[in-house]
């Protein structure tokens, strides 16, 4: 990879020489003749941006004679676009014009990064977000971004999917919608299933890898991924999507707005509906999600706001494939299997995962100075859902219910099950449902005040979490003492997270920036009553963390800079690790990161490479061992010590005014130094001890690479080749070459066309080509080991992506 990577970069320095002409200029207030400290000014169709100083000055040296488009941005004035004939050294004069409105990019202003702040991040405009949207899950559109791995269960991208950021998963991922809480406080995870289409209702995305910057919700244990929901339209729209392909996919949504009305309000919305068979068998998906925002904007005060919900019955697939079909059966679900009276195999059709979820925020953002304003949101979040499975041979008991004694004299129950007078039923079969009713709400708030030299904010949250367990057999073949929908547990979850941050970018001098994030959080987490396992669960758990971090960034040139932060984070056990640890063993124990960066970038107008070293150390991470509890459950346990150290390499370069290439590249290094590996014994029922060193932490690859090649044929006519690879994979924690995902390269085909006719704005084709070469892989799976009459086997479920296979679209915008 590295021969590839270093030899490619090469051919892209001679557009280094092409550049001769300096640009130069200032940019002031249109009204009051005053500096403006902090715009951001922009190249289009080149790499070249700058930030006036603070005389409100800037410049963009090396070009070569040619036209341009700048953009020029500052919060609180209108975007200024000026096109130049670039022949000789010039110098402008750019007068903003203040808003009559505020802008929606003050919503996240204090959980983001800007260009100064010493973190590793990507980010993702509408028009990236839009191009790569055929009513796939955000992780799928997310997975080509750098460090980052997609998975999917259904195999096509759609139901649940997932995303892994340097090898961390989504329970390690801090997600915020609007500065606002996505994650689930319990679990940690996010399901996206709950939220089908939302990129379709998604301005912008960044990405920060690593700890970042301090955020809301749950820590940043790895990455964090920060959304904002569509943006002020000036003007009305409307636009109709469809989208078609393999697996019987089906994609339809409709997006309307008002523009602004009597000055000062606006109203947006969305509804999706979407529809897949899967590519794994019966893995379908039935999702629909709408998306309501109403605003109210003047040249100080920002009120909006947002309702979205989303609703999804998925068919589970969530087991994988078994390794020994997995050869002979890429698309094998057992989900839902059962054997009728006459030993024939069946799938129970409702084998489903029920779920819907709806979102509330009001966001007030209120500008007191130019220099100094306020953020606030107040959120609501109600979720309710199941999931239903058919359960052959279960034993009464662990549902409560009484075993049966039959006075009949003869009985057939199955073609090998024939019950005698004054037999004993123990067992049935059944239909079970395991119910989860939440509600999530809290404030979040910031106050933000920024001058040439220096941009703080000061904010923090408050969030309380109820959950509520519980779970029913609806149907019995066989049962006593039991009602219809009988309740055999029923738990409660309370959760109260509480943090306060301050966040400070000085600039020492010119070319020297310095930041000071520092936060504190503390968090207190109940649960009272009885698991499905009928063990009692009721605890209380207390932390209290603080979380500093602190770096430096030096432009180096107009062209160069390099920065360096040392940041640590601390992250409380979730729900399965307290519900699922050994009542015998010490309770499990907060982990803490140290994670420290590096990283250099370098541009032209038509050459960006960035690069970004990392070391992240954990201590006491929690891993899976194959230790288990009192009831034979598998538990998480704490490690001493492991890492993740690695370089993350990035390029944009524009090859001719018709061909852009973006690649990346990570390679890295990630290791749990000691860990003892627990095996279950079933023939003494006990657990046999290894003990490993120096093994590669589970899915962790130590190569992840992407490639972009985007080619636009003629205007309005773009044809992009996505590729992307991945490295070996291990599924557990031993490093073991016989429980591993292999290495996969992936290519994929966009083909956009657009036309704009009379009638309407834009009417856009495109095509997603997926798979181009019919790469068969499996981007995840699990594996239980154990030991029997003296052999070591294993249980386990890879799951396996789709072959070639696409998705067309339509699109009119009015």
């Amino acid at each position: 990879m590295k021969r590839f990577i270093v030899p490619a970069l090469l051919v892209l320095l001679p557009f280094l020489g092409l550049a001769q002409i300096n640009l130069s200029g200032k940019v002031i207030n249109h009204t009051t003749q005053e500096s403006l400290p902090g715009a951001h000014i922009r190249m289009l169709n080149t790499f070249n941006t700058a930030v006036s100083d603070k005389t409100g000055t800037f410049s963009i040296r090396n070009l070569k004679s040619n036209s341009y488009t700048l953009v020029v941005s500052y919060i609180g004035y209108k975007n200024d676009t000026t096109s130049i004939d670039l022949k000789k050294n010039t110098d402008l004069i750019i007068a903003l014009l203040p808003t009559a409105i505020m802008e929606d990019e003050v919503i996240v202003h204090a959980t983001r990064a800007g260009s100064n702040t010493p973190v590793a991040y990507q980010n993702m405009d509408k028009k990236e977000i839009a191009a790569m949207n055929f009513g796939q899950d955000l992780p799928v559109l997310l997975g080509n971004s750098i460090s980052a791995v997609a998975t999917s269960d259904a195999g096509n991208g759609m139901g649940y999917t997932a995303l892994r950021i340097r090898g961390t998963d989504m329970t390690r991922i801090n997600v915020t919608i609007n500065g606002i809480p996505l994650n689930d406080p319990e679990s940690h995870n996010v399901y996206w299933v709950d939220l089908p289409d939302f990129a379709a209702s998604t301005d912008n995305i960044q990405i920060q890898r690593g700890v970042g910057t301090s955020t809301n919700g749950a820590s940043a244990f790895g990455a964090s991924i920060n959304l904002q929901s569509a943006h002020l339209n000036a003007e009305p729209y409307a636009e109709i999507n469809s989208a078609y392909g393999s697996f019987n996919t089906l994609k339809n949504s409709i997006s309307f707005g008002t523009g602004i009305f009597d000055k000062h309000f606006s109203m947006d919305g969305r509804i999706s509906k979407l529809s897949s068979d899967g590519y794994i068998d019966r893995a379908t998906s039935d999702l629909l999600s709408y998306y309501i925002s109403g605003a109210y904007t003047s040249d100080k005060d920002l009120l909006r706001f947002n309702i979205f919900s989303g609703k999804e019955k998925t068919y589970q697939a969530w087991d994988g494939i078994p390794s020994p079909i997995l050869d002979t059966n890429r698309t094998y679900n057992g989900m839902g299997s059962y054997y009728d009276n006459q030993g024939n195999q069946q799938y129970y059709s409702n084998e489903t995962d029920n779920y819907s979820q709806s979102h509330y925020q009001a966001i007030y953002s209120h500008e007191f100075t130019k220099k100094l304003f306020m953020n606030m949101a107040i959120h609501h979040t109600r979720g309710a859902g199941y999931y239903e499975q058919y359960r052959e041979s279960d034993d009464l008991a662990d549902y409560g219910i009484d075993a049966i004694r039959t006075n009949a004299p003869y009985y057939i129950i199955s073609s090998d099950t024939i019950l005698t007078p004054d037999s004993t039923i123990s067992t049935s079969d059944l239909i079970r449902q395991k119910h989860l009713a939440n509600t999530f709400t809290g404030l979040t708030w910031s106050l933000n005040y920024h001058t040439d030299r220096l941009q703080t904010s000061f904010g923090g949250s408050w969030n309380t979490y109820t959950g509520n367990h519980f779970g029913r057999v609806i149907w019995s073949q066989f049962t006593a003492n039991s009602e219809i929908n009988h309740e055999w547990y029923r738990n409660k979850s309370l959760k109260n997270d509480f943090n306060i941050f301050s966040k400070t970018e000085y600039a020492l001098t010119s070319k020297l920036n310095t930041w000071v994030d520092l936060q504190y959080r503390t968090i207190f987490y109940s649960m009272d009553g009885i698991d499905d396992d009928l063990r009692d669960i009721s605890q209380n758990h207390t932390f209290n963390f603080f979380n500093p971090k602190a770096g430096v960034s030096y432009q180096v040139s107009t062209k160069q800079s390099i920065y360096a932060s040392l940041s640590v984070a601390n992250r409380e056990p979730n729900r399965d690790n307290f519900v699922d640890a050994d009542p015998t063993q010490p309770d499990p124990q907060s982990e803490r990161l140290y994670d420290a960066e590096a990283g250099y970038s370098f541009s032209t107008s038509h050459l960006a490479i960035g690069a970004n070293a990392y070391y992240m150390y954990y201590h006491e991470q929690l891993v899976l061992t194959g230790a288990i509890n009192d009831v034979g459950a598998p538990v998480m346990i704490n490690v001493p010590s492991s890492y993740r150290a690695g370089i993350e390499l990035s390029a944009k370069a524009l090859l001719s005014d018709n061909l852009k290439w973006e690649p990346s590249v990570t390679l890295s290094r990630n290791k749990i130094k000691s860990f003892t590996e627990y095996i279950d014994d079933w023939d003494t029922w006990g657990q046999t001890a290894v003990d490993h060193t120096n093994t590669d932490l589970s899915f962790s690859p130590s190569i992840v690479a992407n490639s972009s090649l985007s080619w636009m044929i003629f205007k309005g006519f773009n044809m992009t080749l996505i590729s992307k690879f991945v490295g070996r994979q291990y599924i557990d924690n031993t490093e073991s070459n016989d429980r591993q995902l292999d290495n996969y390269f992936v290519n994929n085909l966009l083909i956009r066309y657009a036309i704009s006719p009379r009638f309407c704005k834009e009417i856009g084709f495109s095509l997603m080509i997926n798979n181009l070469l019919n790469e068969q892989y499996e981007s995840n799976a699990w594996v239980y080991r154990y030991s029997y009459e003296s052999s070591l086997q294993k249980l386990d479920g890879y799951y396996a992506q789709a072959g070639i296979n696409f998705m067309a679209g339509i699109s009119v915008k009015f």
